[in-house]
């Protein structure tokens, strides 16, 4: 007797952004599963799947986001109850789609007796059950090598390059600081635009604190748009495009993957020189947290693309050409 094997693909989705998992479920044509999620009395988080997942592919979708309903603690630990369930009951393959991975920006120790929280998360995710991760631009490459199996690092460039191409061709794409000059010279080749750097200096012991110093490139008369791949307090971000502004800038943009917008972000954003900030839907973004400038694009059809193509057993990387290698 010949058997013959179906695939099966579950998809479900965390609390902390259910909006983008329903947009993607609807791009893949498939039900959001329901995990039953909720608390004890005394805070612990519960779940239980509403229908069996032996044999199958499952995706758990949950962004390290902070809301007004948990904490970026609770959404990880959502997502990690939601693994140990669907190992215990007996799915074939585990992949944890993370938006916005949660504690990537401690990639690595820049003082002593630092932890690094990238390689713990990757190390928990690994521990639960997970096989593979998928995520949208993590704050360094090399995360990618801090979980043991198969990551798939996606790119939000062509839906920001997309729209910046949309309002013209004159761009000077700029990078914020040093680090993040690879990206933004990406970017300026997609845009077919000039590369400026701005030089900023971290106050020593200070989380949050930056200085710009310079800028390294032509930008006068120029529009402008800064590239970066989170926007949190918006202290980097503001500083530059004040920068790039006395540097004769005629107009400044500012795109990133992931809206934070922690503290005082949102009035930094509004009453800055900034024309318009673009940001992707990794992370929930409350009506606290929109403004006018703000503009919102969708990454649910490059992680529906990337969960097809996992699930089908076919290249993710094709789907970027490539470029989300480099």
């Amino acid at each position: 007797m010949e058997l013959v094997q179906k695939k099966r693909l579950h998809l479900v989705s965390g609390r902390a952004n259910l909006a983008l998992a329903e947009e993607i479920a609807a791009r893949l044509g498939v039900e959001l599963g329901d995990a039953n999620l909720a608390e004890f009395a005394n805070g612990e988080l519960h779940c239980r799947f509403g229908e069996s997942v032996r044999g199958t592919d499952v995706f758990i979708i949950q962004s390290g986001a902070s809301t007004a309903e948990m904490s970026i603690n609770d959404a990880l630990m959502e997502q990690l109850i939601m693994v140990d369930a669907a190992q215990r009951a007996s799915a074939k393959r585990i992949t944890v789609v993370c938006p916005f991975f949660a504690y990537a920006r401690q990639d690595r120790k820049s003082e002593g007796r630092e932890p690094i929280t990238a390689k713990l998360v990757a190390n928990m995710f690994k521990t639960a059950g997970a096989t593979r991760i998928i995520s949208v631009d993590l704050h360094s490459g090399q995360i990618q090598g801090f979980f043991d199996g198969p990551v798939d690092h996606l790119t939000a460039m062509p839906v920001l390059t997309d729209y910046l191409a949309n309002l013209g061709d004159d761009w000077v794409v700029v990078s914020p600081d040093a680090g993040r000059v690879k990206v933004a010279e990406r970017y300026a080749q997609t845009l077919h635009a000039d590369l400026a750097i701005v030089h900023k200096r971290r106050v020593k012991g200070l989380k949050n604190e930056v200085e710009a110093r310079d800028v390294v490139g032509e930008v006068t008369g120029r529009k402008c748009v800064l590239i970066d791949d989170m926007i949190d307090t918006a202290g980097t971000i503001v500083a530059a495009a004040e920068l790039l502004v006395e540097h004769g800038a005629s107009e400044v943009f500012a795109a990133a993957t992931h809206a934070v917008l922690s503290g005082a972000a949102v009035d930094r954003l509004k009453n800055s020189v900034i024309t318009k900030v673009v940001v992707t839907n990794t992370l929930p973004l409350p009506p606290e947290k929109q403004f006018d400038k703000l503009e919102v694009l969708s990454v649910a059809g490059i992680i529906a693309d990337a969960i097809d193509a996992v699930f089908e057993d076919t290249s993710v990387s094709e789907i970027f050409g490539g470029a989300n290698q480099s």
